[in-house]
């Protein structure tokens, strides 16, 4: 177990929240198609609140810090909260677009010191990276920046969310990071908007697709090691609201960035007794697997990377996340108890008709007895 993992199961043990993912803003410079944000500025935190949430956060304990949005540069006082945060002594990670970096501003990171940045690349195809974030010559700035700053010496990862109109390109993307000498991860997962509204989910890529994604030796997992090593069936299913959360520009607490569930606000209380006294986060951590109806009667339970967020954004944070199986089946090739109910829900309402010339025909009885009953009204 490295050093950091080790931090997190303590973290974990204690309560202690040990990482915090503050997005500074939402706004920003590129409106990418599946972007979960709202862009507008709904009175987002001063530069004083920022500090002064960082304080807080520096006092319960805090160690890893990563600073995102939007995209943090937009911000004209983004150095001011950089060098605050190091000054605390927080582990920074920082998650940009990068278009705004250049020399100098690459020189500036360096010096102040972070721990890595996180650059969004879509395609290795300017045509496609580009239509994503519809901001033209998007993809040579956010290159340009990178290999500005590796240049710098710094700690660069290219992370490419694996999308339909993207999906064959994930290999180009990952040759253009070897080339370049960044480590690159994919992110095979759209998610809602914040906001509960489902509709970038239709930019998922199909099931086959993601087959052939994890059948890539690339990101291949050992599937039969994942499903040999035991579930522990009083484990938390996740680490956030236990040693993680997620601070929005308007200082809304939530358990993690895909988990919506309002938990306090930072401008009304100080962070500690949010963390400490919120009914939310505590009903959080009161969930163990065994707790999980559906999942925890799953074959795939010790092989699935179930989301609590995702199933809070279904209806039911106790549920399972209908992408997160998903995604396993199309890993495991093993099809969980919560699809398998799906498909038995949705062959209950057909029933076949067959023909006089022998041709038969599956009908939905719900969908026809909805339309009959509309026809009449």
């Amino acid at each position: 177990m490295s050093l950091i993992a080790e931090m997190g199961q303590r973290a974990m043990n204690l309560g202690v929240p040990l990482s915090v993912h503050l997005d500074i803003t939402y706004r920003c410079n590129e409106r990418c198609v599946h972007c979960y944000l709202d862009h507008d500025d709904h009175g987002e935190m001063t530069t004083a609140e920022i500090k002064k949430l960082l304080g807080e956060l520096a006092e319960a304990g805090v160690f890893l810090l990563t600073l995102s949005g939007g995209e943090i540069m937009v911000r004209k006082d983004f150095f001011e909260i950089l060098e605050y945060a190091r000054e605390l002594m927080f582990v920074v990670k920082l998650k940009t677009n990068a278009i705004l970096i250049g020399p100098r501003e690459a020189d500036r990171i360096r010096d102040i010191g972070v721990d890595g940045i996180q650059v969004s690349i879509y395609s290795h195809r300017p045509e496609v990276h580009d239509a994503v974030t519809k901001v033209a010559g998007s993809l040579k700035r956010s290159l340009d920046a990178i290999r500005i700053l590796k240049s710098r010496g710094l700690n660069v990862s290219i992370s490419n969310v694996l999308m339909k109109d993207s999906a064959q390109d994930y290999a180009g993307v990952r040759a253009l990071a070897t080339e370049m000498g960044v480590h690159s991860a994919l992110d095979p997962m759209i998610t809602p908007m914040m906001d509960g509204d489902r509709s970038p989910l239709q930019l998922n890529v199909s099931a086959t697709a993601l087959k052939e994604v994890f059948r890539d030796p690339a990101f291949a997992v050992d599937i039969k090691e994942m499903s040999d090593s035991p579930t522990e069936m009083d484990h938390v299913p996740c680490s956030a609201g236990h040693s993680a959360c997620y601070v929005s520009p308007y200082g809304d607490l939530y358990p993690c960035v895909s988990f919506p569930l309002p938990s306090g606000n930072v401008r009304k209380q100080r962070f500690i007794d949010i963390w400490n006294h919120s009914e939310q986060l505590n009903e959080v951590r009161s969930i163990r697997i065994k707790d999980l109806p559906n999942c925890s009667a799953c074959g795939n339970v010790s092989t699935c990377s179930r989301c609590p967020g995702l199933a809070y954004m279904e209806g039911n944070m106790r549920g399972p996340s209908t992408q997160d199986c998903e995604k396993s089946y199309a890993r495991t090739g093993i099809e969980s108890v919560n699809l398998h109910n799906k498909k038995a829900a949705a062959a209950a309402g057909l029933v076949q008709i067959r023909g006089l010339g022998g041709n038969s025909t599956l009908v939905n009885i719900q969908a026809s007895t909805a339309m009959s009953e509309g026809a009449s009204a």
